[in-house]
């Protein structure tokens, strides 16, 4: 079983900043991906960033130049900084790792991310 612990979620003003992480534990023989989705109320779940075990990086188009994603493989965790945020940001943020040859998917619980003046 694997287990995800998010952070760092909160209410930030339009053009502020925060720090989500996720630390996973558990039965982690092989992360291949980690990444994180967001879900606003009234709509579908979608891919912010996600970033590989090499360091690869995608991210959505909306959120280029403005999100960052990194990992600390030797902790397991991985970040989204979030810079110029923006009130269409508003969403539940979901950290997602797949793990293992059949890519597992795995969901933190989400972290609420309010930009609102």
């Amino acid at each position: 079983q694997v287990q995800l612990v998010e952070s760092g979620g909160g209410l930030v003003q339009p053009g502020g900043s925060l720090r989500l992480s996720c630390s996973a534990s558990g039965r982690l023989a092989s992360i291949y991906f980690m990444g994180w989705y967001r879900q606003a109320p009234g709509k579908q779940r979608e891919l912010v960033a996600i970033i590989s075990n090499d360091g690869t990086t995608n991210y959505r188009e909306s959120v280029k130049g403005r999100f960052t994603i990194s990992r600390d493989n030797a902790k397991n965790t991985v970040y989204l900084q979030m810079n110029s945020l923006k009130p269409e940001d508003t969403a539940v943020y979901f950290c997602n790792v797949r793990v293992g040859a059949a890519l597992t998917n795995y969901w933190g619980q989400g972290t609420q991310v309010t930009v609102s003046s």
